[in-house]
């Protein structure tokens, strides 16, 4: 077995802590980021509550050129499909001037359902740990501080049976290569982020390091280890290859999807 990775991602109170924060991101991003910030004020105005950022950008970790930008924006009531085309055409406006990211994705949402009783344990975790915050007041302030719990972890993963019938008609009717890194790109990270969540109570902690994710999932399926390495390599560089991604969507994901909803039940519904 191998040797479980110390706890990390935590509070001194033992609730998990923000990942991100304004001072890590680099100098290489910091344009970007501030272009976004004053984009996203002049196309959402007073319909916008607030907007983050997340990944890799506000953990310090992204590599120019190679990293995507992603944000968060949240409307004071729900979005309609004009605003949620304004953020597609802002992500390829600032895509196409600024080389140092690589597509990534601007989420529209609005503060009753982020702050919600349903997604509490899910869009609300997402806002109050993964989100830094780029303008306007932050919603943490209206949210719980998260254990690594089962509740935790169903609610934010607990629905991979759903995700799982998409994949298999895209990867059926994938006929390029581009089309194949998207897919690989996609699953992998959803694959190995649910393998930590699977394993988080255990280990007690949280991270959205994909490599450090696998390990910690290792200690606890080890005869599952490599193929979750397999998926964390896969996630930071995507490939076309068609019989790993195979192996990962019809071997890997339905295993972790029944041994998901054996240990921590599955998602409430949503509408």
């Amino acid at each position: 077995m191998t040797p479980l990775p110390p706890v990390r991602g935590l509070r001194p109170d033992g609730t998990i802590d923000r990942e991100g924060s304004p001072d890590r991101v680099t100098a290489d991003f910091a344009p970007v980021v501030r272009a976004l910030r004053t984009r996203l004020g002049e196309v959402y105005g007073a319909r916008m509550h607030s907007a983050y950022l997340y990944g890799s950008i506000p953990r310090g970790t992204a590599v120019p050129g190679v990293s995507d930008l992603d944000a968060l924006v949240a409307l004071h009531t729900e979005p309609d499909s004009t605003e949620r085309a304004d953020a597609a055409r802002l992500l390829e406006e600032l895509d196409d001037r600024f080389p140092q990211i690589d597509g990534g994705g601007i989420l529209v949402d609005d503060v009753p359902r982020l702050t919600g009783a349903l997604e509490r344990h899910d869009g609300g975790f997402f806002v109050a740990c993964l989100c830094t915050p780029l303008t306007g007041p932050d919603l943490a302030d209206r949210l719980p501080r998260y254990r690594p719990t089962s509740l935790l972890a169903r609610e934010t993963n607990g629905d991979l049976p759903l995700v799982l019938p998409r994949w298999r008609t895209r990867l059926a009717q994938a006929a390029t290569d581009d089309e194949l890194r998207a897919l690989s790109r996609g699953a992998a990270r959803r694959l190995t982020r649910t393998g930590l969540t699977l394993v988080m109570p255990s280990w007690g902690g949280w991270t959205s390091d994909l490599d450090l994710a696998a390990d910690v999932f290792g200690h606890y399926h080890p005869d599952r280890r490599e193929q979750m390495r397999t998926a964390a390599r896969t996630a930071r560089r995507p490939g076309a290859d068609r019989a790993l991604l195979t192996d990962l969507v019809e071997d890997l994901a339905p295993w972790l999807a029944e041994e998901y909803a054996a240990t921590h039940g599955t998602k409430a519904p949503r509408p």
